[in-house]
């Protein structure tokens, strides 16, 4: 990486020590979840001040804004996202191009940081749950939402959760629970979140970054609509389709509602559709895509230059297939990108959404790139390697006009969980009109209308809603999409649905021989 990138981890409180080998087989601490109250030999007797647990765990959850990690395998190994290498800026070993081309192994280094990390919130989450902590029944609520969370990524990526009580010391293997074991868990952990969490309403924007009966409802629906995946059965059954139109209207119930004025919507400001967010700082889904000519007042080193999308990806959006200019007839939400006559200090000569074509200062100057020439995103890319400064279409949803590194992102909005409501409709259960609901949200992105909404539908329309909110993995799973043939893709790759699990990292399997290493693997 280029050091402009590492600007990256020094503004944020949460890291990737690339210094770590992907081949490295010392087991650490965090590979078998060990805590110090049982590392030693001691008794566990409850956390000492249960409050400041809790602030503990929440602030281990802003690692989701990271570029890296969760975000990489939600995001890069899909068709939304892609780094490629440019030059040798980028390269990292492969890190980045191994998870688009769908041939990591399980020595991938953000595929253990991932598993290291929410196996130790689960833990902790447990140490505060657990009677003996003596926590309120909102601390146990809240604690209860973040193990919830925890175990659903697990869960969720590597099909099966190691689980360890807050008293078992390191000469205790942790046991495993199955894919649809954890399943039950969560859905448990989450019927405590909601029975203990505060109702708020929306645009309490101060009191939306902490569990929230809205944010637990809203999970609990995530969780549902893919139990078909967590079963095995290929479809949620009809009861699980009906209590994710239930919890989607009781989110309603408490005022989350749509909101026009897309871009608006991930300001620092309240809104209707913001459910949960978190302090993460925003920089890293600005920054990492932007060119390193591309500044801001509040940023004068310039962008990273690495995060792009595909031309298929972009191409599912209405407008010029081109250009993305005012005017062009695209849709809100592809965004728009300002050119010598409409870049100002409003915009800072930065694009919304997606910026394809040539780039502007904010006084409407023409950008080169560093060896001048003229700084000119294209919509092709010659692979995963042998990229210059300029190839690839650049992705900003948060903007820079906005703060370039604004502690406020969002993990949960109401857009998503109106979505899944019209999904559960459209496979089988009542209480609507799946079509009518998406052209609803269609209309005020000013898309046009849908005449029905079959499956490909609904999984384009997450998409075009969606785009880098670090969910694209999990939807693509759930619609039988996650290992088709994409470009850059490894062809060996293509329709192997061992990879729609990430394998179990290897140093876990040296610390716990109770778990087994995913089919594929």
């Amino acid at each position: 990486m280029k050091r402009n990138q590492f600007k990256l981890w020094l503004l944020s409180t949460f890291c990737v020590v690339f210094a770590i080998s992907c081949t490295d087989l010392e087991i650490e601490e965090s590979d078998s979840i060990i805590d110090e109250s049982t590392a030693t030999g001691g008794i566990f007797n409850g956390v000492e001040d249960p409050a400041a647990s809790v602030d503990n765990l929440f602030n281990g959850m802003n690692r989701l804004g990271d570029q890296a990690n969760f975000y990489a395998l939600q995001e890069v190994a899909t068709d939304e996202q892609l780094v490629p290498t440019r030059g040798t800026d980028w390269g990292d070993n492969g890190i980045w191009r191994t998870l688009h081309a769908h041939t990591w192994s399980p020595g991938h280094q953000y595929i253990l940081n991932v598993w290291n990390n929410w196996n130790q919130t689960i833990f902790l989450a447990s140490e505060v749950i657990d009677p003996r902590s003596s926590a309120s029944a909102e601390e146990v609520a809240q604690a209860s939402f973040v193990r919830a969370f925890g175990m659903w990524v697990i869960m969720d990526m590597y099909g099966q959760v190691p689980f360890r009580e807050p008293d078992e010391g390191p000469e205790v293997d942790p046991v495993i629970l199955s894919r649809t074991e954890a399943y039950d868990f969560i859905l448990n952990d989450l019927d405590v979140a909601i029975a203990g969490l505060p109702s708020v309403a929306a645009n309490d924007v101060a009191n939306q970054s902490r569990g929230t009966k809205a944010a637990a409802r809203f999970l609990k629906a995530r969780v549902l609509l893919n139990s078909g995946v967590y079963s095995g059965a290929g479809a949620p059954d009809a009861s699980a389709l009906s209590e994710v139109v239930s919890l989607v209207d009781a989110i309603t119930g408490e005022g989350y509602a749509l909101q026009d004025g897309y871009f608006d919507i991930f300001k620092e400001d309240a809104d209707s559709e913001t459910i949960f967010w978190l302090p993460t700082s925003v920089g890293n889904r600005i920054w990492n895509g932007a060119h390193y000519n591309t500044v801001a007042p509040d940023n004068t080193g310039g962008g990273w230059n690495g995060f792009s999308t595909l031309a298929e990806f972009y191409d599912m959006f209405e407008g010029n297939p081109t250009t993305n200019n005012v005017g062009d007839g695209q849709e809100e939400r592809r965004g728009w990108v300002p050119d010598a006559s409409n870049a100002d200090e409003t915009n800072l000569g930065f694009a919304y959404g997606f910026f394809i074509g040539q780039a502007y200062d904010a006084e409407g100057n023409a950008l080169n790139d560093r060896p001048g020439n003229p700084l000119v995103f294209t919509k092709e890319l010659p692979g995963l390697v042998g990229n210059n400064e300029r190839t690839g279409v650049r992705v900003i949803k948060y903007h820079p006009a906005n703060g370039s590194f604004t502690n406020h992102e969002i993990i949960f909005r109401y857009a998503d969980a109106h979505l899944m409501k019209a999904e559960a409709i459209m496979r089988g259960a009542g209480g609507g009109d799946a079509t009518a609901l998406v052209n609803e949200l269609r209309a005020l992105r000013g898309a046009t209308p849908l005449g029905s909404v079959t499956e490909a539908d609904m999984l384009a329309e997450r998409g075009r809603e969606l785009y880098v909110e670090a969910i694209r993995r999990t939807d693509m799973i759930r619609f039988g999409q996650f290992t088709r043939d994409w470009e850059f893709k490894n062809a060996e790759s293509v329709g192997d649905d061992n990879k729609n699990l990430f394998p179990i990292p290897t140093n876990a399997l040296l610390s716990n021989p109770n778990l087994v290493q995913n089919p594929g693997y």
